[in-house]
């Protein structure tokens, strides 16, 4: 940092202003003689009192930089006026929150083109909610930069990696067809990008919606390396005229502690699936936490110096907030005081608008929602609750009411109880999405008839040494050497029918589950839980028709001629209630190797992950990019 820039970040002489060249050089050597014992004086009572004078957050407020992903931040958010929670003193780790207004100026009519991105990931020291700790950041700011496009765009994304482990990227809800190795899924379509160096991510953009992006590797974006994808498309036009604002909210879970810290603990001998539960949940990476929820011995360092998200509205005027769960455990029931909202998108579909007052969001989903800023113009709740029902313990430091603040007058007060008032109706007591049946498809699109329907088993199990791992059938998966895709493109081109056999592969090893679809075929999957928890289930690379799901029980096979088939929900991750089932429709037509996994991130590394290989036919004429191989031979 500069000096001067230092100094006006300080409060010293603002930067344009002079001094009055009044004072005398005799008398200004005895002002800063006066001054600077005044200040030594001062310093030594605080020093004496324990006050500090703020130097404890130096730590956390002199790591980071600002972004050079190339993504200018939007300084337009149409609202009446910029963002009172982020002042000129925001630590340079934060990232602005006003880079996730949506500018409607945003020309969706562009031809396509190739845009541009560099992200580097790195680890800094930060406090997003006050407790300092390790953080994993993209370009120096914590969340990751917002990446916007144009349907039919190429998209680049140039990653680099500061960090002391390997890591990828996702990109969460993009079917990647003709390039599966552009997944980012390490293990299965790519070795993991190694410290110090790049990788160039390639693809063209086939859909629109709202996506988002994190790490692929281990439990890795728990610990921050996550940021919002959102594509648009001329089919956007006949939605647009229902709101004047467009702006992307992430929630998530939030640890104390780096995930690889906490993993060993969670992976132990004896520990029955008892999960890591989360300290805090975040809105646009920022919350309070109340630091005397730990003594004073604790080893954390707590500062209640943190802030709450805040967006502002004008009165009468419509905004399209766009919910993204980034997290790693936490279902959050999202509601705002005194204002129903309107559902309009799931998991990039849009569908007719739907109202409710309170909406459900599992880890890995996208909703988008509606509301009119049309009462009294004062400040209110926007609350995003916790699910704590679905834990399998308490945390005693947990606040599951975290919250934002939607405020009309541009004010950062707390809303008056008898003016921002909660809806009555009481929470869900079981962590699962709205009915299916409530979400219709906008754009109608008929489920095929199934050719083949594959039923699995969902479960934990206690083995060898008392350690609890995760299973699907038979099969607890463990990330190979040499990720399924290059194995199999490898066995296709010299002809291995061990590649080519239809149903469960016997071309890989044991701890990887791979249904072989060597042709088009449409596939049921008949997800069935043996586990007490619900699973957010994403399949990569397509979406699914949700054909039908049950909260308890099981799949009545009687019932196949009756399913609704002329437009059911379509979407890319459900979730699978405890104890419960879902069956989902998906076409095998995009070839590679696409992961089906349980998105919380502790069950994933314990194992919950299948994969399905399809489209033969097209796989063995492929040839896995030079760059792609070259991954595996730097690990």
């Amino acid at each position: 940092m500069k000096e001067d820039e230092l100094l006006q970040g300080e409060g010293k002489v603002p930067a344009g202003e002079k001094s009055s060249g009044t004072t005398t050089g005799k008398s200004r050597k005895l002002l800063l003689f006066l001054g600077t014992a005044i200040a030594l004086l001062i310093l030594a009572l605080a020093l004496g009192l324990g006050l500090g004078l703020g130097l404890k957050h130096k730590k956390a407020s002199a790591s980071g930089g600002q972004s050079t992903s190339g993504i200018s931040p939007n300084s337009t958010n149409g609202t009446s006026g910029t963002s009172p929670d982020i002042s000129e003193n925001r630590s340079s780790w934060r990232r602005d929150p006003l880079e996730y207004n949506l500018d409607r100026s945003w020309d969706i009519n562009a031809a396509p083109t190739t845009r541009v991105f560099n992200l580097t990931a790195s680890e800094i020291q930060a406090a997003p909610d006050g407790v300092l700790r390790p953080l994993f950041v993209i370009n120096g700011q914590f969340p990751g930069p917002l990446i916007r496009v144009n349907q039919g765009d190429r998209v680049l994304v140039n990653v680099t990696n500061r960090l002391s482990n390997g890591t990828s990227m996702h990109w969460h809800g993009f079917y990647q067809n003709g390039t599966n190795w552009m997944d980012g899924t390490v293990g299965i379509t790519q070795c993991a990008i190694p410290p110090g160096a790049s990788f160039l991510y390639d693809f063209t953009v086939k859909q629109f919606g709202t996506y988002w992006y994190h790490s692929h590797f281990s439990s890795q974006y728990t610990d921050g390396l996550v940021g919002p994808f959102i594509v648009h498309s001329l089919e956007e036009s006949k939605i647009q005229e229902m709101y004047d604002y467009d702006q992307v909210v992430l929630l998530q879970d939030y640890y104390h502690d780096l995930s690889a810290a906490l993993m060993p603990g969670y992976m132990s001998s004896g520990n029955e699936n008892a999960e890591p539960l989360p300290d805090n949940g975040l809105i646009q990476g920022t919350h309070f936490f109340n630091c005397s929820s730990y003594d004073s011995d604790s080893g954390y360092a707590c500062d209640q110096n943190s802030t709450r998200a805040i967006f502002n509205v004008a009165q009468g005027k419509r905004y399209r907030f766009r919910l993204i769960n980034t997290g790693a455990f936490g279902e959050f029931q999202v509601s705002i005081d005194n204002h129903t909202i309107q559902v309009i998108e799931a998991d990039s579909t849009l569908v007719q608008p739907i109202t409710v007052n309170r909406l459900p969001i599992h880890v890995a989903q996208r909703y988008s929602i509606l509301f009119h800023a049309n009462q009294t113009a004062t400040n209110y709740w926007f609350r995003a609750r916790m699910n704590d029902y679905c834990f399998s313990d308490e945390n005693p430091v947990l606040d599951t009411d975290v919250r934002a603040l939607i405020t009309y007058t541009n004010s950062t007060f707390d809303p008056s109880p008898t003016e921002s008032v909660d809806w009555v109706y009481a929470l869900d007591t079981a962590c699962e999405d709205l009915a299916p049946s409530s979400l219709i498809p906008y754009d109608p699109l008929p489920a095929p008839q199934v050719d083949v329907t594959y039923p699995i088993e969902v479960s934990f199990q206690i083995g060898d040494f008392a350690l609890d791992k995760a299973y699907i059938n038979s099969t607890t998966w463990v990330p190979p050497t040499i990720p399924t895709l290059n194995q199999a493109v490898a066995g296709l081109q010299v002809n291995n029918a061990n590649f080519t056999t239809s149903g469960v592969s016997t071309a890989f090893d044991s701890s990887q589950l791979v249904i072989d679809v060597p042709t088009y075929k449409v596939i049921d999957v008949l997800i069935n839980s043996l586990d007490e928890g619900a699973h957010p289930f994403h399949l990569h690379g397509h979406q699914f028709w949700i054909m039908a799901s049950g909260a308890h029980g099981a799949f009545n096979w009687n019932s196949y001629p009756t399913l609704n088939m002329t437009n059911p929900m379509r979407r890319d991750t459900i979730t699978v209630d405890a104890f419960g089932w879902a069956l989902i429709r998906f076409k095998a037509d995009n070839p590679g190797l696409w992961a089906l996994h349980c998105h919380i991130s502790w069950h994933m590394e314990a194992g919950l992950l299948m994969q399905f290989q399809t489209r033969n036919d097209i796989m063995k004429e492929w040839a896995v990019p030079s760059d792609v191989l070259a991954l595996c031979d730097t690990n």
